[in-house]
C-alpha cells in the first residue's frame, strides 16, 4: 500500500501516481499522511482505488473523482468532492463552503457540518450530511439527492430545478420557487438507502420533510420578474 507523506512528498508527486495508475495494478490502496491543509488532495482520479488522508485538507480535496473512494480523517476546506462523477467521498469532520458543487454523481458523505453553498448547481451527486448546512445550499440544483440529518441555514433550494432535499431538522427559509412537498413511499424507500449508505444511525425516513421545485421560475413571467 503506498503512503505519501506531504511533510516530505510533494503533492504533485501524490496526484502523479493517483492519475498514472495502469489497468490490473496491484496498488489500489493509497493513504496520505501529513496533508497539512494542502490543496487539490486526491484531484482528478479516474480508477476505482481507496483514498485515505490521514488530516485535514485545503480547497478542492477530491474534486472531479470518478470511480475512487477518498476518504479524509478531518475536515475539508472549499469544493470538497467539486464536480465529481462517480464514486465515494466521505469526510469524517466539518466541510467548508459549496461542497460536492456541480457534483455530477457518486455519494458524498459529510460527518460534521457543511457551510454555505453545500450542493451547488448539483447535476445528480447524492450528498448525505450527518449535521447542519449552512445557506444557500442546493442553489440552482438541477438532479440528484442532498439529505441534512440537522439544520439548513437561509434560502435553502434557491432557483431550484428537480433535485430532491431532505431535511431532518429546522430550515431557516427556503429560496425562491422551492416549496416543501408531500414525502410518498418512493421517497422514503430512497432515503432509507442513502441514510444507510452513508451510515447514518440512529433516525428514521419518517422523521424528515421533503422540499424540491415548484416549478413557476422554469420560463420567465413577468408575473415572477422580482424572484429571478
Amino acid at each position: 500500500m503506498p503512503v505519501f507523506d506531504l511533510s516530505a512528498t510533494p503533492l504533485r508527486a501524490l496526484n502523479s501516481a493517483l492519475h498514472g495508475l495502469e489497468q490490473g495494478t496491484n496498488d489500489t490502496r493509497f493513504e496520505v499522511v501529513n496533508p497539512r491543509g494542502h490543496h487539490a488532495v486526491a484531484v482528478g482520479i479516474d480508477s476505482p482505488v481507496s483514498v485515505e488522508v490521514h488530516g485535514s485538507v485545503g480547497y478542492y480535496c477530491a474534486g472531479m473523482n470518478d470511480g475512487a473512494t477518498v476518504t479524509v480523517h478531518g475536515s475539508a476546506g472549499p469544493g470538497v468532492a467539486e464536480n465529481m462523477m462517480s464514486g465515494t467521498v466521505i469526510v469524517e469532520g466539518d466541510a467548508s463552503q459549496y461542497a460536492g458543487a456541480t457534483g455530477r454523481g457518486g455519494l458524498l458523505v459529510i460527518k460534521g457540518n457543511a457551510a454555505s453553498r453545500c450542493g451547488i448547481s448539483m447535476k445528480g451527486i447524492d450528498i448525505v450530511v450527518h449535521g447542519s448546512i449552512g445557506h444557500m445550499s442546493a442553489f440552482m440544483g438541477q438532479s440528484g439527492h442532498l439529505v441534512v440529518c440537522g439544520d439548513a441555514g437561509e434560502a435553502l433550494g434557491d432557483s431550484l430545478y428537480e433535485a430532491k432535499l431532505f431535511v431532518r431538522g429546522s430550515v431557516k427559509s427556503l429560496g425562491a420557487d422551492c416549496i416543501e412537498k408531500p414525502m410518498k413511499p418512493k421517497h422514503l424507500e430512497k432515503l432509507a438507502r442513502l441514510l444507510e449508505k452513508a451510515g447514518v444511525t440512529g433516525v428514521q425516513p419518517e422523521e424528515f420533510r421533503r422540499y424540491g421545485s415548484a416549478r413557476k421560475l422554469y420560463n420567465f413571467h413577468i408575473d415572477n420578474a422580482d424572484a429571478y
